[in-house]
């Protein structure tokens, strides 16, 4: 069964959006087909004869040609592909000639009482639809009902209808072409909106590890670029001076190979900040990223006590990879950062979010195995998987013997005695 659902499951919520719209149209085709081509069978006198069957079979056909535009509206909706205008113009010259074959065999009084309007209102109104999702501004879309109104009106009066038919066509067709001009224009717009705010999710996504790796770049640049300038001045006085046979040229690499060693250890301590993890700051960033992808995220901390630093980055870190995995998994709308006591004096760190696919996309990640890495230099253990609900929960464990911080005094005795 997970197999059979996994198809809309596993799909991003555009995605979902995008499958409900289309199906909808793929729907309406049907709506047109049992609603409309069906209406000359029944009202036949002695049964449905050759010009009812061609009236059912040309509004079948109409229904089929305004199914494959609005697809193929839909794809340029979303940057798929070009605006249909071929198809466009075959779907109105279609309507048209349908239109006023039916006008003309209702003024000749071929056609019962009632089927004529069904049919041109019928046919018009679903055109009216289809042409509105192949435009991109709503004062054009506007005018789609009028013009096709005040088009079935003229077309009415020109072939001798009485007035009143004229006006009756006119303001049916009006208010069935608003109607469908309106849920197929509304439908364009929320398809457009939902796909414009996926992307601007991804990139946004985007934009912060480009400003990340930019970051770091700057630092390594003001750690590195002012050393390697005086290393490479200092190198290349001492090779003049030692060309010269002078004796300051030992002194000149002496400064080189301490600057070097200062360097080095500046870039270590550019990226042990890299790598570090603050929890309060990992834990107030996760909000605030998970808030701005629309998923509505509760942090519970309910254990406020100091911890020493290698703990806090090992839970910032679970946290940042957490957050990660609801952002790029799933499709949460809810997510749960708890920081608590667990048993005895330990203390826990359960994410929890719902959404989870009931089978896992592509190839398991590493992410989970590098916590458990992080976790394993504090003693501390990982669980994470699924549970009820659709929900998956991560739960991070640090035992009570890695939680004690020691004193400044402490430690200081500690060295004292160490040195003795």
């Amino acid at each position: 069964m997970s197999k059979l659902t996994g198809w809309w499951k596993n799909r991003s919520q555009a995605a979902k959006v995008e499958v409900y719209t289309r199906w909808s149209f793929h729907f309406f085709v049907l709506i047109e087909i049992v609603s409309i081509s069906l209406t000359p069978l029944p009202n036949a006198g002695k049964g449905p004869g050759p010009l009812e069957w061609a009236l059912c079979l040309m509004v079948c056909a109409h229904a089929v040609l305004c199914g494959m535009l609005s697809s193929k509206a839909l794809d340029w909706v979303v940057e798929r592909r070009d605006r249909p205008v071929r198809m466009l113009g075959v779907l109105l010259g279609a309507t048209g000639g349908a239109v006023l074959c039916v006008l003309v065999l209702e003024s000749s009084g071929r056609l019962p009482t009632g089927v004529g309007a069904t049919l041109v209102v019928g046919m018009t109104c679903w055109s009216s639809g289809s042409v509105v999702l192949c435009l991109k501004k709503v004062r054009h879309m506007r005018y789609v009902a009028p013009a096709v109104a005040l088009a079935t009106g003229l077309a009415a009066l020109a072939l001798g209808l009485p007035g009143a038919d004229v006006l009756g066509y006119t303001i049916g067709v009006l208010i069935a072409a608003v109607f469908l001009s309106f849920t197929c224009g509304f439908s364009s717009w929320l398809l457009t909106t939902v796909w414009e705010l996926d992307r601007s999710r991804e990139l946004e996504a985007q934009l912060a590890v480009a400003e990340e790796r930019l970051r770091f770049g700057r630092d390594l640049h003001d750690v590195m670029g002012r050393n390697l300038a005086v290393i490479a001045l200092k190198s290349e006085l001492a090779v003049q001076l030692a060309r010269r046979e002078r004796p300051e040229a030992v002194e000149q690499m002496i400064e080189v190979q301490r600057i070097a060693r200062e360097s080095q250890r500046e870039v270590r301590d550019v990226v042990r900040g890299y790598r570090q993890a603050d929890l309060t700051v990992e834990l107030e960033g996760a909000r605030g990223v998970l808030s701005a992808a629309g998923i509505d995220c509760r942090v519970e901390r309910r254990e406020r006590r100091t911890l020493p630093p290698a703990v806090q980055s090992a839970l910032g870190w679970v946290v940042r990879e957490a957050t990660t995995n609801v952002l790029r998994h799933g499709d949460a709308h809810r997510c749960v950062i708890r920081l608590t006591a667990g048993t005895g004096d330990s203390l826990e760190l359960v994410v929890e979010n719902d959404g989870v696919p009931a089978e896992p996309a592509g190839r398991p990640g590493s992410g989970l195995a590098g916590l458990r890495e992080r976790l394993a230099s504090v003693d501390g253990t990982l669980e994470a998987g699924r549970i009820a609900g659709g929900r998956f929960r991560l739960t991070a464990r640090i035992p009570e013997h890695e939680l004690r911080v020691e004193s400044p005094e402490v430690a200081e005795i500690s060295e004292q005695e160490v040195r003795a």
